[in-house]
């Protein structure tokens, strides 16, 4: 009886506990559909600005004192001058985007290119560092648009690629007037693949029926559970190659002196091999290229982040707190 109490009583407790904290994450969660309407911010870094901030501590340890003061009279002289002969740079604003399966990063491409558009003159120019793998042909077909409106306000586009720019990424980079992949960046891959698996035999080994409805002979192909045919396997390939050609169309109208056929098999290549087939111009990593144009440019880099609402961040601390008391909670079942 007194074991039964006991655990009866410890049982309350945990059940208390959980009840409480669930109850806090469901305010927290109300909050935050609440206040989903609010946007992000965009930030902006004057890589430029940094570059040379480096430049001048590295000088000030590495030159002796007779040395230093001669090249901050230098750099004071050279800004003199530029002022006299009201030299207006043009900017470079550089985004990153590190793309995943579905190509979600999109919704702060688009919010960044459209910035851009707003704010750019005739002699800025656009720097896209592209990582990604692929995904979703919706998705990164939308994120390809998204450059292509830099194309089509006229906006130099360079892309950049330091370490894999495959498929749907490659969709994004041949958007680019000019392309540039480090030695050993992937790049490629203009292919579509598609993967499902089918689960019909295992239902049927257990006497699991499974229906599936539809209107239309091909409004589903290929289905998980239900078992597939003949003709809903070549509809569905049909599918693949029409959206390889459209995929093939697509690279070819932005590199047309490229030879489409020779490397839309699906293969994919370093970036040392990659030139010789005119998927990219130049072997360079991002790093170098920006170097070579803080000299004549001011580089700014502009990112669109979601602003970190009160309510995120209290769910966030809810969610550690439920795994903390799961936790507890398991070990103190197990020394009962």
């Amino acid at each position: 009886m007194e074991f039964l109490y006991e655990y009866g009583l410890f049982l309350a407790k945990s059940v208390t506990i959980v009840v409480a904290i669930l109850a806090v994450v469901i305010f927290v969660l109300a909050s935050s559909m609440k206040n989903k309407s609010d946007k992000g911010e965009l930030r902006l870094t004057d890589i430029s600005e940094d570059l040379m901030q480096l430049k001048h501590q590295l000088k000030e340890e590495l030159l002796s004192k007779k040395q230093f003061k001669a090249y901050e009279k230098q750099v004071k002289a050279d800004e003199k001058a530029a002022e006299k002969q009201d030299l207006i740079k043009g900017k470079v604003f550089v985004i990153d985007f590190k793309g995943s399966i579905d190509a979600n990063e999109v919704a702060s491409l688009r919010e960044e290119v459209t910035a851009i558009l707003t704010i750019a003159d005739k002699d800025d120019q656009v720097l896209v560092n592209v990582e990604s793998g692929g995904g979703m042909v919706h998705g990164y077909g939308l994120a390809s648009s998204q450059l292509d409106r830099l194309r089509q306000a006229n906006i130099p586009l360079s892309i950049c690629i330091d370490k894999v720019a495959a498929s749907g990424g490659y969709m994004m980079a041949c958007v680019a007037n000019k392309v540039y992949a480090a030695p050993f960046a992937i790049v490629g891959s203009i292919g579509v693949v598609a993967q499902v698996p089918n689960f019909n035999r295992l239902l049927k080994k257990h006497d699991i029926d499974y229906e599936q409805h539809t209107a239309g002979d091909f409004k589903r192909t290929l289905t998980i559970f239900g078992e597939n045919t003949d003709e809903g396997r070549a509809k569905f390939q049909q599918e693949l190659e029409e959206t390889h050609v459209l995929f093939k169309e697509f690279v070819g109208r932005y590199r047309p002196d490229m030879d489409i056929a020779k490397v839309a098999t699906g293969e994919h290549w370093y970036g040392q091999q990659a030139i010789d087939l005119g998927l990219i111009d130049e072997v360079s990593t991002s790093d170098d290229v920006i170097l070579g144009l803080v000299n004549t440019h001011q580089v700014i880099r502009i990112r669109y982040q979601m602003k970190k609402k009160l309510a995120d961040k209290i769910a966030h601390g809810a969610s550690l707190s439920v795994n903390t008391v799961m936790n507890r909670l398991a070990e103190r079942n197990q020394s009962v």
